[in-house]
């Protein structure tokens, strides 16, 4: 369960691509992994992150959705820098945090929360990005789940299923879902979220 203390320890999306960007040049990444695949990774993130920054639109039903909603909600996203998902996934949700003056996105490194990502474990992983939105209960201090989202769409999840069912290499597994992520532009992310604010 989210509380007070992980909101307060959460960064903004700014203060993340901050940090990123400062590790880097000291040629480091965040979390304990600080191999050169690591941060090749992260560097490569900034990139992506940079990019999609510039390019990704949401949809017209997306703003829609964004544009009804007037009850303040926090987007926690558990993250990493050197996390190809979370760099194709952040810069979406940070544009629907920018469409949306309702919604706040707060971003908590993984590595640093474990209290937090083992509660919203995937398959038994701690697969990252992870999503949970809440909302503050007025009356209690305590806040109220939404949703879950994440760590990726649900295609490109499925991509991972089987490459891991098969035992295929990493580096095999990593350009595959790239690739569809390339192909998708965002929309999958996107009309996964929009089928989430609908439910709400």
């Amino acid at each position: 369960m989210i509380k007070q203390e992980h909101i307060d320890r959460a960064m903004s999306y700014g203060q993340y691509v901050k940090l990123l960007n400062d590790l880097m040049e000291q040629g480091r990444t965040t979390g304990d992994n600080q191999s050169e695949n690591y941060l090749n990774y992260a560097k490569l993130n900034l990139q992506r992150m940079s990019r999609l920054e510039k390019t990704a639109e949401l949809t017209d039903e997306l703003k829609a959705a964004l544009a009804k909603i007037t009850k303040p909600s926090i987007w926690v996203v558990i993250t990493e820098g050197w996390c190809g998902d979370a760099a194709q996934n952040l810069p979406v949700l940070h544009a629907m945090e920018k469409q949306c003056p309702a919604i706040e996105l707060k971003l908590l490194l993984r590595d640093e929360n474990l209290d937090v990502m083992d509660q919203y474990l995937t398959n038994g992983s701690r697969s990252i990005p992870k999503v949970i939105a809440v909302r503050k209960d007025e009356a209690t201090g305590s806040y109220k789940e939404l949703f879950v989202w994440g760590p990726r769409p649900d295609a490109a999840q499925q991509i991972m299923i089987d490459y891991k069912s098969r035992n295929l290499p990493h580096d095999e597994l990593a350009l595959a879902i790239q690739k569809w992520y390339n192909a998708d532009h965002t929309l999958s992310t996107q009309g996964e979220m929009l089928a989430l604010l609908e439910r709400l």
